[in-house]
């Protein structure tokens, strides 16, 4: 995939793919400018980023909305930001970029770490570091500490497990059952005494 970060914002980019899905999800990058009453330049990041990310072709001056475009605009927003996530991950900068917070041993990286990753793919500047972090928090890749300036890894949480433990109650035998004991039927002592002993 292409590496370029233009200056823009999500809510910018999806304002066009939603203008351009209006258009049956092909117009003339003229009229898309001229619809929203602005220059074309003045699209030209929102649409650079959405054709770095894969949501729309340009080519010979007009843009295309892709499969991943209109699944990205039929979902709802979590859903969004879900493909949002899968496509930045496909990127040159947010690979390496996720792959140094994983890889730093308490997941986090620096404002001039992160300056240092965007040397390799971008011009840095105070701006480009800004947009980085604002898609990366968007698509929940990461979160960012602005008082310590820290990229700040999420951690995903594994379903919960329970651990087996003894009942609060006594059964009618005198002897509280394991979970596994009260699903068979049968009350097993001495595993129940271990985790009386334990308790």
């Amino acid at each position: 995939m292409p590496t370029t970060y233009p200056k823009c914002s999500p809510s910018e980019m999806t304002g066009l793919l939603v203008l351009l899905d209006s258009h049956k999800g092909d117009e003339d990058v003229a009229r898309l400018a001229d619809d929203l009453d602005l220059e074309i330049d003045e699209i030209l990041p929102s649409l650079d980023y959405a054709e770095v990310l894969g949501f729309v072709q340009v080519d010979d001056g007009r843009a295309t909305l892709t499969d991943t475009g209109r699944r990205l605009l039929a979902g709802t927003i979590r859903e969004r930001k879900a493909v949002v996530r899968e496509q930045l991950r496909r990127t040159t900068l947010f690979r390496t970029l996720m792959r140094a917070l994983e890889n730093s041993p308490e997941h986090r990286l620096t404002d001039a770490q992160l300056m240092r990753l965007v040397e390799f793919t971008t011009a840095p500047s105070d701006e480009v570091v800004q947009n980085i972090v604002n898609w990366g928090r968007y698509a929940e890749l990461f979160r960012y500490d602005s008082d310590d300036h820290l990229v700040v890894a999420i951690r995903r949480a594994a379903p919960p497990r329970s651990p087996p433990t003894a009942a609060s109650s006594p059964s009618s035998t005198g002897t509280a059952a394991s979970p596994a004991a009260r699903t068979s039927g049968r009350t097993p002592p001495r595993a129940e005494s271990r985790m009386i002993a334990v308790a």
